[in-house]
């Protein structure tokens, strides 16, 4: 037997990108098993993942989280993380190791400089090098995301217009300059002929409503009425999925879904665009605007304080994606 131990604390994005490789260790290495390290909160994203044998939660203890994971006796640590806490780990572990490489000074040239010294290579190849000292290598069936039954929506249950088929706009990201505009959203939305689901958290719920206000036919708030697998099942039932760069993308993308994904602050190149997903998706974004990447993850308020990244998105561009697939 090979035990594995591997780290990724979050996000929601950035564990199911791992995905790909807990199944490439777990099948393609004889006797492996794989253990998962994350934050209690990202729990549900993993819990239903048969490639993993044991889930095992950080809270805030590092000492205590370190003493549990000696006595499991790991081979391997695989560090998809790499940042402090998961460095300490491993440093007082002192067991082999390997970590992603995150590519940080390029990042940093990229947004600060405008120098694009980034590999053409998708993170989730990135994460992928990391165990191909294993001879685990990317068998090209994408990302994973596993619900229970309990997770799976009955679109029976929503009102009549969305049971033979309906959008899924994921209207959340976890920061503001990620998101298009309120009123860039209603003007899409209303220029969509087919029913509408908005996705996100409870936090994204009073925008969506002035959403539905505004557009009145057709469209449905799911935000906050849904946990994240529940959120999934609606992804995976949709017609076609609208998004942000943001986890529900990524699930989208484990499900084969067409997505339309809509880029604000942060920019494809840093590798994180939907993984072998629908072969009809596209990118939306604005292209050669000189402050665009302003970070590699974004701010609550645009920094030049135009916004021009999300406020000239061509709203007509999206509608004819959304014609093509829909019709």
């Amino acid at each position: 037997m090979v035990k594995f131990l591997i780290i990724r604390f979050s996000s929601i994005g950035d564990i199911v990108l791992t995905t790909p490789v807990i199944r490439a260790l777990k099948e393609q290495v004889e006797g492996a098993e794989v253990h998962f390290l994350t934050k209690s909160k990202y729990q549900n994203i993993l819990i239903e993942n048969p490639y993993i044998d044991k889930l095992l939660l950080f809270e805030k203890d590092l000492k205590a989280t370190v003493q549990h994971l000696e006595g499991e006796g790991y081979d391997h640590i695989i560090d998809l993380h790499n940042n402090l806490r998961s460095n300490r780990i491993k440093g007082m572990l002192k067991m082999h190791s390997l970590k992603v490489n995150k590519l940080n000074w390029e990042k940093w040239l990229l947004v600060n400089l405008k120098i694009n010294k980034l590999p053409k290579i998708h993170i989730v190849d990135r994460y992928l090098e990391t165990v191909s000292f294993f001879d685990a290598n990317n068998d090209n069936k994408g990302l994973d995301y596993f619900i229970s039954d309990k997770d799976k929506v009955d679109i029976t249950n929503l009102p009549s217009e969305f049971h033979k088929g309906y959008i899924l706009f994921a209207i959340g990201a976890q920061h503001d300059t990620k998101k298009l505009p309120v009123e860039k959203i209603i003007s899409i939305c209303q220029k969509i002929d087919f029913p509408i689901i908005l996705s996100g958290g409870k936090e994204d719920s009073e925008v969506a409503q002035k959403i539905v206000d505004s557009v009145k036919i057709n469209i449905y708030n799911a935000c906050g009425e849904f946990n994240l697998n529940q959120s999934a099942s609606l992804v995976k039932q949709a017609t076609l999925v609208i998004s942000h760069d943001t986890g529900l993308m990524h699930i989208a993308a484990a499900y084969k879904k067409n997505i339309i994904s809509v880029w604000g602050n942060t920019v494809p190149e840093f590798g994180m665009y939907p993984y072998l997903a629908g072969d009809k998706s596209k990118i939306i974004q604005v292209e050669n605007l000189k402050c665009r990447p302003c970070s590699k993850i974004g701010y609550n308020k645009c920094p030049k304080k135009h916004f021009k990244c999300m406020n000239n998105i061509d709203e007509d561009e999206i509608i004819e994606q959304v014609n093509k697939l829909t019709l």
